[in-house]
């Protein structure tokens, strides 16, 4: 039954982050149709996906901390209504303004699947299979991402834009009814008394170095992926001389790979918790090396495609390790808030490096993006590291997880 019961948790957990990510990317796809439909620019149009990213990410803190303070399910199911129903109503618009008026509303309810998710998983899920349960949420998300262009697209052609995204939205409102139905086996973790020392506040926890340098790990990653997967195509035919179709096909090894490599690194956290550390420091060192062997090297178009697939891989096992490490680092009481304020580096990262990184490339060191991506992964090191350490240092922020 334990096992039924953990199932039917992670699917409803995984579904909602499923759709979170969905929703993102879901957008571009639109962009012709609506320049068409309301006359508006490019720089317009990827304003309205910045709107819904800015806002998730703003706002994923303030909702963690009300998540710890009034429980969980209800922000969950109401997150996933609002999310499904701002891209619902897109459909309806009739001034390009609506639109992003829409954006921002999903945007918001975006902001609560991150701190919901983490304390309900930390909650309902038992210890032996939270790696695993954390995993499936990652590889939930990736999935999502991955599907909405393509899914998009069809339905576009076969229905038009504006049914289209009407469905994909109401199919998002079904599911919150979904996770309505079943809302009674999702649990927030519970309240533990803390080792030792006094209690913490929540602000106070946030800005502590362990979080802090927590937050950075989070967004260096993300800085150096988003880097990749902005810039390798570029990168492959400029420097290396790659067709562009082939080099399209590095970039989806590396994707394909980080997927898989999610599950891989959930199997591993149950197996071998107390490890965590080492195992993601040597799974980004490859990562980082194999991104180097790539620029530096004039790989065959085979094996350029299989070690960017490796790459990712690599670093795909990470991801469910380092949301372990931070689980560890946090007083069940704080799940909320931390898991909100933390992953907002992932938002942030991914919108730091496209920018720069494009500058190199326009002044004509397109060698340098590669190398510049496994230096952040290195220095991401760092900070997992020293995060890991002044958690341990601080025993009013440890508290008894059993």
């Amino acid at each position: 039954m334990a096992l039924r019961h953990s199932t039917r948790v992670n699917w409803l957990i995984a579904t909602g982050h499923f759709l979170a990510h969905f929703y993102v990317l879901c957008l571009p796809p639109l962009f012709i149709a609506w320049q068409a439909t309301f006359h508006v620019s490019f720089a317009e149009l990827g304003l309205a996906l910045a709107l819904m990213s800015a806002t998730t990410a703003l706002l994923q803190t303030p909702v963690g901390f009300l998540v710890d303070r009034h429980g969980a399910r209800g922000f969950l199911v109401g997150g996933v209504v609002l999310m499904s129903a701002g891209i619902a109503a897109m459909g309806f618009a009739t001034a390009f303004w609506q639109i992003m008026v829409c954006a921002v509303a999903s945007g918001i309810g975006n902001s609560v699947i991150h701190p919901a998710d983490y304390a309900i998983l930390s909650g309902s899920v038992e210890k032996e299979r939270i790696g695993r349960s954390f995993a499936l949420h990652t590889f939930a998300g990736n999935v999502g991402f991955s599907a909405a262009p393509p899914v998009m697209a069809l339905l576009m052609v076969a229905i038009g834009w504006r049914v289209s995204v009407i469905t994909v939205g109401l199919i998002g409102v079904a599911a919150a009814g979904a996770i309505l139905a079943q809302s009674g086996i999702l649990k927030q973790q519970v309240r533990h008394p803390v080792r030792s020392g006094p209690a913490v506040s929540g602000r106070k926890l946030l800005i502590s170095p362990p979080m802090l340098l927590f937050f950075g790990f989070y967004a260096l990653g993300s800085m150096a992926g988003s880097g990749v997967q902005a810039w390798l195509i570029t990168v492959l035919h400029r420097v290396h001389g790659i067709g562009l179709a082939d080099a399209s096909g590095a970039l989806t090894g590396y994707t394909v790979g980080a997927t898989m490599g999610v599950l891989i690194g959930g199997f591993f956290a149950d197996a071998f918790g107390r490890h965590l550390l080492s195992f993601t420091i040597a799974v980004s060192l490859v990562s980082a090396t194999l991104l180097l062997t790539v620029n530096g090297i004039g790989l065959p178009v085979v094996i350029a495609i299989g070690t960017m697939f490796a790459a990712g891989l690599a670093i795909g096992c990470t991801r469910t390790p380092r949301d372990m490490m931070l689980r560890e680092a946090v007083p069940p009481s704080e799940m909320g808030k931390v898991f909100g304020f933390v992953s907002a580096g992932l938002p942030l990262g991914s919108a730091l490096t496209p920018v720069p990184f494009g500058f190199l490339i326009d002044r004509g060191h397109p060698e340098l993006i590669l190398v510049l991506a496994a230096g952040l992964l290195v220095l991401s090191l760092g900070c997992i590291a020293a995060a890991r350490a002044a958690a341990r240092r601080v025993p009013m922020m440890v508290a008894a997880a059993e």
